[in-house]
């Protein structure tokens, strides 16, 4: 199969990956035209290789991650659902929630859904303009009452990485549970649910693991039992009422994104082999050199944390004068550069940074970016710069 080219720069890796490995859409092609058959419906041979994809996904993830039983991750379409599973499927009237105010609205708004529908208490824990919060100021908010802390591991806006095993081992101390959400770490930042503390995490396909869209995972750790977000077939226990106890059954309802998930499976074999700390250090590396170049340009503001300083492949950015959504604009017409500008469905984050009002223009690299790509990025911000000081 031939590589797709690259049409223009592509540097909205934050939002999704492009270009896929090629062995990811091979994988995809090969599932639809060999094993598309409906996984656990069936025994026949179709079948049994379509519930082999999903088994061998689920394996290579839990190796990722450091996730003992491969049973424990559910499939799902996008971090958004793992999130609502998690946080729906958990919480009861009454209880106490700590989130932090990097949050996406994948956290926010399911929470604020419960707060009005069954008096859920939610504390959000206030970051700096960086996106860094303070984890003392966690366990202050911890109450008696206190049964899941919510932390965002990255900034989907300032690039900003949260320290979620120091976090874990408060949770651990408190006897309260620790969901992550892991839309802009996995893949990109080493994650160790074991060693972290984590009891759930919400992980994206599409991004970081260069899967299709479509796909992505919770993990539930197998002390915790959540009531199903979805209950239908399953192909287990279909003479039950009720949704089947075994895992990942109990929370799969439904038929899964077989080609999506064979993607995934090739996307999560290319990350490893890659190696998440040589994929983290290449994207540290190209938004530091990012950040150099458009230091040097006036009227730039830059979010998040320093130069210098960790923080995923995401460089936020407003210049004086010049309107986040027309920048954007121009770097795609005029320059075939792909960026995002906005808000980023995170509108505490950008009270955070000073931005509410504006917005900003999110440039995000991925694995497959390059120095060029980055520098060209720089150029053009020069260049914009220039024709509105004219």
């Amino acid at each position: 199969m031939t590589e797709v080219s690259k049409p223009y720069i592509y540097l909205d890796h934050a939002a999704t990956s492009w270009p896929k490995p090629p062995a990811v859409t091979e994988a995809v092609m090969k599932a639809m035209l060999h094993d598309a058959a409906n996984p656990g419906r069936g025994s026949h041979a179709m079948a049994v290789r379509a519930s082999r994809i999903l088994f061998d996904t689920r394996k290579h993830i839990a190796k990722l991650f450091n996730i003992r039983n491969p049973n424990d991750i559910a499939f799902t379409s996008n971090t958004t659902m793992s999130l609502n599973m998690a946080i729906k499927g958990w919480v009861k009237p009454g209880d106490h929630v700590i989130a932090t105010s990097v949050e996406h609205n994948s956290v926010r708004r399911p929470l604020y859904y419960l707060e009005h529908q069954m008096q859920l208490e939610v504390s959000y824990i206030e970051s700096d303009a960086a996106g860094k919060i303070k984890v003392e100021n966690v366990e202050n908010a911890i109450q008696s009452n206190t049964t899941l802390i919510i932390v965002n591991h990255s900034s989907n806006l300032l690039g900003t990485i949260l320290p979620v095993a120091e976090i874990g081992a408060l949770a651990k101390k408190h006897g309260v549970k620790l969901l992550v959400d892991a839309a802009q770490s996995a893949g990109i930042i080493p994650v160790d649910v074991q060693g972290m503390g984590i009891h759930m995490l919400a992980f994206p396909g599409h991004k970081g693991l260069l899967g299709p869209q479509g796909t992505g995972g919770l993990y539930i750790a197998p002390d915790m039992e959540l009531e199903p977000l979805l209950h239908g077939g399953t192909g287990s226990q279909s003479e039950a009422p009720h949704q089947p106890l075994v895992r990942p059954d109990r929370y799969e309802a439904g038929t899964q994104n077989t080609p999506g998930l064979a993607g995934l499976l090739e996307g999560v074999k290319h990350v490893a082999m890659q190696g998440v700390d040589n994929i983290y250090e290449h994207e540290w590396g190209l938004t530091q050199r990012l950040m150099e170049g458009l230091c040097e340009v006036q009227g730039v503001h830059l979010l998040g944390p320093p130069r210098g300083e960790a923080r995923t492949g995401i460089v936020a950015l407003h210049i004086d004068g010049i309107d986040p959504s027309e920048l954007s604009f121009i770097l795609d017409q005029h320059y075939q550069i792909a960026v995002r500008a906005g808000f980023h469905c995170t509108p505490l984050a950008h009270a955070a940074a000073g931005t509410s009002s504006t917005g900003a223009v999110r440039a995000s690299v991925g694995a497959s970016t390059t120095a060029d790509e980055v520098d060209a990025f720089v150029l053009a911000i020069k260049e914009i710069r220039e024709q509105y000081r004219i």
